[in-house]
């Protein structure tokens, strides 16, 4: 499944509030990041620093629930998920090749 595809999908299941819309799927996204950070975080405290069966399905459910809050941002904001992809994927193989994808700041 390609970004446009999975993002047209994603809008089909849209139910919230459109005057807060863009608002809405952004503090989604914010706590499905925590949730996920949270199944990680199990990884240490109930799992002996092993990635089980168990786990890795935990944190594939919770990914794609932050995929879906990202491609609804994209809806919101009216970009494309393929060209969001595909300019982040161009971005950081370009700080690759010029040897700054170590370091800080946007512009490297």
């Amino acid at each position: 499944m390609h970004g446009k595809e999975y993002q047209a999908n994603a809008k089909k299941t849209a139910h919230y509030p459109r005057e807060f819309a863009l608002y809405y799927v952004a503090m989604g996204l914010a706590g499905e990041t925590g949730e996920l950070i949270n199944k990680i975080k199990k990884i240490i405290r109930d799992d002996n620093n092993k990635l089980t069966d168990e786990r890795k399905e935990q944190i594939k459910q919770e990914l794609g629930d932050t995929m879906w809050y990202i491609a609804m941002i994209c809806e919101e904001t009216g970009l494309n998920l393929d060209e969001v992809m595909e300019y982040n994927n161009k971005k950081l193989l370009g700080r690759t090749e010029r040897g700054t994808i170590n370091g800080d700041g946007d512009n490297r």
